[in-house]
């Protein structure tokens, strides 16, 4: 067997995968380690996590990744389709001094009629998980230097 990997195996592929697993199950760590660890492309320790895990119980099973909890979810009370409901009008309609929303605006603007902090951050996230593109204002990029006119031969 060459030691030549096709591809390098991400930890859930791992456990569909026994077979590029199980020659370091059995036998010494060292050289079965060192396969394992190159056909997975994961660090020694977790590949010797793996092998206890696997040795205790005999199950391919142990070595799925178990749910997590993770961060849990800011605002859940505004939903897409609420956050979207703005970009139909005008701000300037709805007594803002712009034409455009800007990321930052509409977090304002959704914070009020739900009553639950949004940060602009997590807005633009949001946004861009449903497939929109969040641009800057035109303005932001157009600091005008102090010495212009002297770059303008004035």
């Amino acid at each position: 067997m060459s030691l030549d990997a096709p591809k390098r195996y991400s930890v859930p592929r791992m456990h569909a995968s026994f077979s590029a697993y199980k020659p370091c199950c059995g036998g010494p760590k060292g050289r079965r380690a060192a396969r394992a660890r190159h056909w997975t492309g994961v660090s020694g320790q977790t590949v010797d996590n793996w092998r206890q895990r696997s040795l205790a119980c005999h199950q391919v099973a142990v070595l799925a990744d178990a749910p997590r909890s993770g961060r849990p979810v800011t605002a859940p009370q505004i939903t897409a389709i609420q956050s979207l409901q703005p970009l139909r009008c005008n701000p300037l309609h709805l007594g803002y001094r712009t034409t455009v929303w800007s990321v930052k605006l509409l977090a304002a603007h959704l914070r009020r009629p739900y009553d639950c902090p949004i940060s602009p951050h997590t807005l633009w996230r949001r946004m861009k998980a449903m497939g929109l593109r969040c641009k800057r204002p035109r303005y932001f990029y157009e600091a005008k230097a102090p010495y212009r006119a002297q770059q303008k031969g004035r």
